[in-house]
């Protein structure tokens, strides 16, 4: 039987459609020393001191900011910091390191501004960023329909999730049946949460057994009942998949899906529907990408192959656009 459990904040019947996708925080963030050159070659700097790769402003980009975003010099970014390698604590278990950070700031140097981080909850970033709190969100969301309704895109990032497994696991994933029967960590109000619910959902219409579903407070607790044997799987954000494979020796990666399936989907910079700012940040993140700045973040975090080619901005009406040709 599968168990489903969803604990839901006071708030949450009014936000929960925007919660379909979070970061998972890598246990492994403040474990590790200031740097590691784990498997994959990618030697991953740790510590508080970044010298983050940094960009010109871009005048065209700047000129796109809203006035109203732009009178203060800033550009206040919101991010969970719990998801190694895209954004977390470095060793001082304060500053937040990460790719998500350094793109945000490639994209606060285009548009000519302080770059305001902010750390906060999965669960917190949608109404603060409906409320003007936060303008914009680098915390590796995925965009779909119901978010849409909410919040305005600018892709960045192209949106996997991965299934790890124990390095002794003789299976891999690729659909339903990979899972059924199998014991499945994964976050709850996220979209892994709801992939699984849909392949539960076709496995018990075709008479097979579920995948059942286990949630843990953290994601120390999670590992460490994967690594233990007492769950199969853990489904997550791919990037920080491949670096639990590359730098544990006790776990691989066994399979890859989308974030939208059964379609695609993209990582994007969230901003408060309408609110003008989207078109700016996809013009900044393309001058980046021009300049080269844009892929040297990437590299430097070992997520190369996650590159998109061009940003775009993406809203309800052009997602609808899409759908309906």
């Amino acid at each position: 039987m599968t168990r489903v459990h969803r604990p839901l904040p006071a708030w949450a019947a009014s936000a929960v459609v925007v919660l379909a996708l979070a970061g998972c925080a890598d246990p492994g963030a403040q474990a590790a020393g200031a740097t590691a050159t784990p498997s994959n070659g990618v030697h991953y700097n740790l510590a508080p001191e970044q010298k983050r790769i940094r960009a010109q402003k871009d005048a065209a980009a700047a000129a796109k900011v809203p006035a109203a975003i732009g009178a203060d010099g800033k550009l206040t970014v919101a991010t969970t910091g719990g998801s190694i390698p895209l954004s977390f604590q470095a060793t001082d278990n304060r500053t937040l390191i990460g790719s998500e950070i350094d793109i945000a700031q490639l994209v606060a140097d285009k548009l000519g501004l302080e770059l305001d981080l902010q750390q906060t909850s999965w669960e917190n970033w949608p109404l603060k960023t409906q409320s003007g709190a936060f303008e914009t969100v680098f915390s590796n969301v995925g965009i779909n329909a119901d978010r849409a309704k909410l919040f305005d895109f600018s892709t960045y990032r192209a949106a996997f999730m991965g299934f790890e497994a124990r390095k002794s696991a003789t299976f891999t994933v690729s659909g339903a049946d990979d899972v059924s029967g199998k014991k499945v960590a994964v976050g709850s109000g996220t979209n892994q949460e709801k992939i699984l619910l849909a392949w539960n959902k076709d496995l018990q219409a075709r008479g097979k057994a579920p995948a059942e579903l286990s949630y843990y407070a953290s994601d120390a607790d999670t590992i460490l009942a994967l690594s233990s044997g007492r769950i199969d799987l853990n489904l997550a954000p791919y990037p920080s998949v491949v670096y639990r494979a590359a730098t544990r020796d006790d776990l691989k990666v066994v399979g890859k899906v989308n974030a939208g399936w059964p379609k695609e989907t993209l990582v994007a910079a969230t901003t408060k529907r309408g609110n003008g700012l989207a078109d700016a940040i996809t013009a900044a993140v393309n001058s980046a990408i021009a300049d080269g700045s844009y892929r040297k973040v990437l590299d430097r975090w070992g997520l190369g192959d996650e590159a998109v080619q061009k940003s775009e901005t993406v809203t309800s009406e052009s997602l609808a656009q899409k759908a309906g040709s």
